[in-house]
């Protein structure tokens, strides 16, 4: 029989708790501004170094032209928290929508498009619920696919795929 003893004894420098700095979402990430706009505009859309590697590798799987389509960003009603995210291939944008065009003449590893630009087209309903947000690829050993970084999000389910605003 093992006896374990606990002793609580607290030093000056421990009990003096700085305040804790906000996590920075955006720490280690390498943002992408669309161009004609500003850095983290709240008016616009951004997307990471990954992101947008994992755009053009998919475009060239799906045979679609950088110059000629684009990544459709939006948003539906449904899902677990009031409202879904849908990513989808889209051949040009509509007439009322916003396009904001990343990573023209940036390489990325495994380019397949020769450093061209990626456009991506937000329908303005979406884009009241898009404002601001960051768009990412992750890929870890437990997952792997986009995550959408929302300021407007109050709240989302576990799977990161539902958000309310």
């Amino acid at each position: 029989m093992s006896t374990v003893s606990i002793s609580s004894t607290t030093s000056q420098a421990m009990s003096a708790h700085a305040p804790a700095a906000p996590k920075d979402p955006f720490a280690g990430m390498t943002l992408l501004t669309a161009e004609g706009q500003q850095p983290r505009a709240k008016q616009a859309i951004e997307i990471t170094k990954n992101a947008l590697k994992r755009i053009r590798i998919a475009m060239a799987k799906e045979g679609i032209s950088p110059t000629a389509g684009g990544l459709r960003v939006g948003i539906t009603g449904g899902g677990c928290s009031g409202l879904s995210y849908n990513i989808r291939f889209d051949t040009q944008p509509r007439e009322r929508d916003r396009t904001f065009v990343f990573g023209a003449g940036l390489e990325t590893p495994n380019d397949p498009s020769g450093a061209q630009a990626v456009r991506i087209f937000v329908d303005p309903k979406s884009f009241l619920y898009l404002a601001g947000m960051v768009l990412d690829f992750e890929e870890t050993l437990m997952r792997q696919g986009f995550n959408f970084i929302n300021p407007n999000s109050t709240k989302s389910c576990g799977c990161g795929s539902s958000f309310s605003a």
